[in-house]
């Protein structure tokens, strides 16, 4: 199928061919008949990816500070890795359509909801793609009522934030309100302010626009500084002000704020709904006592993945508006002929002709309020291949030669693109062959970047794939065990990315595979112990006669608002996903596998750790510390000796001569590579996997005993299956 994407790094624009989406459990597959431009929101993204680096970083100051976060944290190497993997991706454009249900997936709720065939309108960035079809899930879809037109019904996203714009006035009959910008969402604004019996005012720079606003509802429209506009402010408020101000204007001129600040009323409100600059000026705001609000996108649920993604619904007693609520209103209301949005489009563009409509509306050669694509109906009788093959030509590879371990990845996230895959790519030993990945974009980027051969949605698909010799499972914790129990089940070696698993009884199911399967070809991705100044810093030191000590101070840092490591409750607690990277370090520092564990604190961790040879470890994991300060140190002391490790670019030993690493490393290299290394190897020579499974195994009861002790407040005993 074909899907207009963008290299966000080039700002190469291209219609894609991709995989056809899996119609997954808790949502539809919609086929697109209209999809609608965003000529705010997309139009900048487009504007931004064909800026100059420094362009870019001047337009994102948010990013910027990431990055240098990233370079404090990861080092330089690491973190340059990882930005350009992820500029130079394609990225997919689109958020609001109207289509067809193609397909319904197992789980989406009430049969009722809808049929196969029902026209539907669906939002969402990620599911509401200018895209031949989408997956989309339930509470991002709406049913769209009788004889509203396809073409209109695609304005249901737009429609919504609009709408979510104006709940946040809370606008009352007979008020006067003013609305900035007078684009795409401003011209809703107007519309559904009019209706509810408020008198609208409307500012926007473009004559076109303000004679457009006139006509579907306003009273006045005018230019900024506008003598009519102070004028009709002062006529339809007796001198007092307008009630409210509606922000729907882009750029980065201070403007709009100041306006709004000068034509309220006392105590009046200001919703900003577009992305303006907003210095607020503080004697007038702080004089006037003006309400500053902020209208978040399509409603109550956006940006919480257990609404959008696993379809819970709030309660209509405790949230009268959702975004799913928030679509079917303005559905209703256009259906009903209380909004018009005909006079809005300015253009329909056949969807074959994406790339060259968005280059005329960024180079300003087609002026437009709304623009749509419109979807060839012949095309939903096309059969669609269940595997598309990469949309750009791979790089050249040869035939299968003996020893050739052939490659499936589960997965192709930010992590695999930028620490795993780079180091398979260019192995002649190994073949890149299938990549399962959740959204066909993120295959057909893995596919043009590091050649693998196809790129599916269907997990099944690549499994049972006889031709595979390994499987990469690099998705999200709560998946880890299950997939990884299935690959062993197929007769694949596994790399799983940490954590093996979330509870003791994953592991149980793991182990039961391996011994039904005789297949015990598995690796967790504990990266640390093939660090190479690690590895040197260790022979150093040399080896031990008596119990040690080891310190291990993980600076974690706090994650960020709306990271998936904060869901607890599905992808386990934070130290369950990342603890087990530090105890398989310690063990491989003390060459044996703890015996018992102990846990206290809240967020900030302590894990006690014993050995069987009395040797025991504290691991610090701390959240609340410093982010100048460095993220991983080790102490290692015993037999009259320390080994000091300081953040993967410095090692000292202490003892009768001193060590010290002879210098400064080019980046933190956290031994991902030779991991691999050691993974193929064992794989193509049939040989012993490069950590025992039994101390796989250990380390990840360890980590969960970890978690036990902390709720119990008692020490835990590791006892691993024979």
């Amino acid at each position: 199928m074909k899907q207009v994407v963008q290299n966000y790094k080039s700002g190469e624009l291209a219609l894609l061919d991709v995989e056809t989406p899996a119609c997954k459990p808790g949502g539809v597959l919609v086929r697109t008949a209209f999809s609608l431009i965003s000529t705010g929101t997309e139009l900048m993204k487009v504007s931004e990816a064909s800026m100059s680096m420094v362009g870019k970083a001047r337009s994102r100051p948010d990013q910027v500070a990431k990055v240098v976060q990233s370079v404090a944290t990861n080092g330089v190497a690491a973190t340059y890795r990882k930005v350009m993997n992820k500029l130079d991706s394609y990225t997919p454009l689109g958020y609001s359509l109207a289509g067809v249900v193609e397909e319904i997936g197992a789980g989406s709720g009430d049969p009722a909801d809808v049929a196969v065939g029902d026209l539907v309108a669906c939002a969402g960035n990620e599911h509401a793609l200018h895209s031949e079809l989408n997956w989309v899930p339930k509470n991002l879809y709406a049913r769209v009522p009788a004889g509203l037109d396809p073409r209109q019904a695609a304005f249901g996203t737009v429609g919504s934030i609009a709408l979510q714009g104006v709940r946040r006035g809370e606008p009352q009959l007979g008020d006067v309100a003013l609305v900035i910008g007078l684009g795409l969402i401003g011209q809703l604004v107007v519309q559904l302010l009019a209706a509810s019996g408020v008198r609208v005012l409307g500012v926007d720079p473009d004559p076109g626009r303000c004679e457009l606003a006139e006509k579907l509802g306003a009273a006045v429209c005018g230019a900024p500084g506008s003598s009519t506009i102070e004028a009709a402010v002062a006529e339809l408020t007796g001198g007092y002000g307008v009630d409210q101000v509606y922000l729907a204007a882009g750029g980065s001129t201070n403007e709009p704020v100041e306006l709004a600040a000068r034509l309220s009323r006392d105590r009046g409100r200001v919703i900003d709904i577009g992305k303006c600059r907003l210095d607020l000026p503080w004697n007038a705001y702080y004089e006037k006592e003006l309400d500053v609000r902020f209208s978040r996108s399509y409603g109550p649920g956006r940006y919480d993945s257990s609404y959008e993604l696993d379809g819970r619904d709030y309660p209509i007693g405790y949230v009268r508006w959702t975004e799913r609520r928030n679509i079917e209103c303005f559905l209703d209301l256009a259906a009903r002929g209380r909004i018009d949005v005909e006079p809005l489009i300015t253009h329909v563009a056949d969807f074959s002709t994406a790339v060259e409509t968005y280059k005329s509306l960024n180079e300003g050669e087609l002026k437009a309020v709304a623009v749509l694509f419109r979807y060839a109906p012949e095309a939903a009788r096309v059969a669609e291949p269940t595997v598309a093959s990469a949309p750009v030509p791979s790089p050249a590879r040869n035939t299968h030669p003996m020893g050739r371990v052939r490659v499936g990845f589960i997965g192709a996230g930010n992590y695999a693109s930028s620490m795993l895959l780079p180091h398979l790519a260019d192995r002649d030993d190994v073949e890149l062959k299938r990549v399962a990945t959740t959204s066909a974009l993120s295959g057909a980027n893995a596919c043009r970047k590091f050649g693998f051969g196809e790129a599916t949605t269907d997990v099944d698909s690549l499994l049972d794939d006889s031709s595979i010799d390994a499987v990469f499972v690099v998705t999200r914790h709560s998946s880890h065990a299950e997939l990884t129990r299935r690959a062993l089940l197929a007769g694949k070696a596994v790399f799983v990315e940490k954590p093996l698993a979330l509870t003791e009884a994953e592991v149980g199911k793991i182990l039961a595979a391996i011994e039904e399967s005789g297949n015990d070809r598995l690796q967790v991705g504990f990266n640390r112990r093939f660090a190479p100044l690690l590895h040197e810093a260790k022979a150093q030191f040399g080896r031990r006669v008596g119990p040690a000590s080891v310190r291990y101070l993980v600076n974690a840092g706090q994650l960020e608002h709306g990271s998936w490591y904060n869901q607890a409750e599905t992808e386990g607690s934070r130290f369950a996903g990342e603890g087990g990277h530090f105890i398989d370090t310690v063990s491989w520092l003390l060459d044996t596998d703890p015996v018992a564990v102990y846990a206290c604190g809240t967020r900030d961790q302590q894990v006690f750790l014993r050995y069987p040879d009395g040797s025991t470890a504290t691991i610090s994991y701390v959240a609340s510390g410093s982010t100048g300060f460095q993220k991983e140190t080790i102490d290692l002391l015993g037999d009259g000796k320390v080994l000091k490790f300081d953040d993967f670019l410095r090692a000292a030993v202490y003892s009768r001569k001193k060590w010290s690493s002879p210098r400064l490393p080019k980046g933190r290299d956290k031994g991902q590579k030779a991991e691999l290394d050691a993974f193929v190897e064992a794989v193509a020579t049939g040989g012993a996997m490069p950590i025992p499974l039994r101390s796989l195994v250990s380390t990840t009861l360890a980590t969960l005993a970890a978690q036990t002790s902390l709720a119990t407040g008692v020490p835990v005993r590791i006892e691993v299956p024979s």
